[in-house]
C-alpha cells in the first residue's frame, strides 16, 4: 500500500520551550534551539498547509490533560501555527461523537501528547476516531505526530509495561495491540534516559519480524511512504535487528528467569540518519567515509 500520510514519532519531553516565565518571548529565546531547528517545527513544516494547518492536541493519553494541552498550543503559536485547538477525550463515547469525529476529519495535523499508551488505546481503539484516523494517516496529506505515550501508541504492537532493570527476564514486559498505523515495528520512548534497551531485546527476539525501535527524549523519527525513516531532534534513536538472531533460550527458560540472545543486530542513529525499512539499509548523513 502507498501510504499518504506521515508519522512523527517522538521519544517524549520535546523541547517545546518553558512557558512558566512571564515574559514569554523573552523566555523562549532561550531554550536551547527548539525554535530554529525542534520537532514540533519540523511537524509544522512536514504539514499540508505549513503554519495555516489545522493541528487538534489529542491529550487522551494525559493524567493532566486540561495542563499539558494549552502548553503545546502556546509552543505551537510561537512557531508561527495559529489554527491550533485540543482534543480532550476522555471516555470512549467521546471518540464516536459527531463534533470530534468533524474536527478529526478536518485536521491536517494530530498531536498525541505522552501520558499511559493503555489508556490511549483503551479509549480510542477500534472506535469510529480510530477508525477515521487511519483512513486520513493511509489516504491523505496527514501527520500524525505523537510524543512518548503518542508515539508507543502509534504501531501494530505496543509495548505498555515492564521495569528496565528486569526487561531481560522471561515475561517482564508486556505488549499489546496498539492503534495500527504501522507494522514490523514496535516502538519504546524515553529510551536512553531510561535504560530500556532490555525491554526492547525482548520485545524483538520474542517475533524477530518485527524491528524495534528506541527513541531517545526530544527525539524522533518521521516516517515517510510508511518506509523511510529520518531520524530528528537532538538525541538517538536505536534500533533492534532480529532478523539474524542465532539462539536464544526463550521457550526453555522458565517465567523470570534471565534471557540469552546470540546476535541481535543493533543500529545508532542521530539527527538526518536514514533507514528504510524494506531494504533494512542505514545511511549516516556525516559518515566520515563519504
Amino acid at each position: 500500500m502507498n501510504i499518504q500520510g506521515k508519522l512523527i514519532i517522538i521519544g517524549g519531553a520535546v523541547d517545546k520551550g518553558s512557558f512558566t516565565e512571564t515574559d514569554l518571548d523573552k523566555s523562549a529565546s532561550k531554550n536551547l534551539n527548539f525554535f530554529e531547528e525542534g520537532i514540533l517545527k519540523r511537524i509544522i513544516k512536514e504539514s499540508k498547509n505549513k503554519d495555516l494547518s489545522r493541528i487538534e492536541v489529542i491529550t487522551t493519553a494525559s493524567k493532566i490533560p486540561r495542563e499539558i494541552g494549552p502548553e503545546y498550543v502556546k509552543a505551537f503559536n510561537y512557531l508561527g501555527a495559529s489554527n491550533v485547538d485540543i482534543m480532550h477525550i476522555e471516555r470512549r463515547e467521546q471518540a464516536s461523537e459527531n463534533e470530534i469525529l468533524e474536527r478529526l476529519k478536518a485536521a491536517d495535523v494530530v498531536m498525541f501528547t505522552g501520558g499511559d499508551q493503555l489508556r490511549l488505546t483503551s479509549i480510542l481503539g477500534g472506535t469510529q476516531f480510530d477508525d477515521i484516523l487511519i483512513s486520513k494517516y493511509r489516504t491523505e496529506d496527514f501527520v500524525y505526530a505523537g510524543t512518548s505515550a503518542g508515539a508507543a501508541a502509534a504501531s501494530n504492537s505496543m509495548i505498555y509495561q515492564g521495569s528496565s532493570h528486569e526487561a531481560l527476564l522471561k515475561g517482564e514486559v508486556k505488549i499489546t495491540s496498539g492503534l495500527g498505523l504501522i507494522d514490523d515495528v514496535i516502538i519504546d520512548t524515553h529510551f536512553v534516559q531510561r535504560g530500556r534497551i532490555g525491554r526492547l531485546f525482548q520485545a524483538v527476539v520474542g517475533n524477530p519480524k518485527v524491528l524495534g525501535i528506541g527513541l531517545g527524549e526530544d527525539t524522533g523519527l518521521l516516517i515517510t511512504n510508511g518506509r523511510q525513516m529520518e531520524a530528528l531532534g537532538s538525541g538517538l534513536v536505536i534500533l533492534v535487528d532480529g532478523r539474524e538472531v542465532k539462539d536464544t533460550n526463550l521457550t526453555q527458560v522458565e517465567l523470570g528467569q534471565p534471557i540469552s540472545i546470540n546476535h541481535l543486530v543493533t543500529h545508532v542513529m542521530s539527527k538526518n540518519d536514514t533507514f528504510d525499512l524494506d531494504t533494512f539499509k542505514m545511511t549516516i548523513k556525516s559518515s566520515q567515509y563519504v
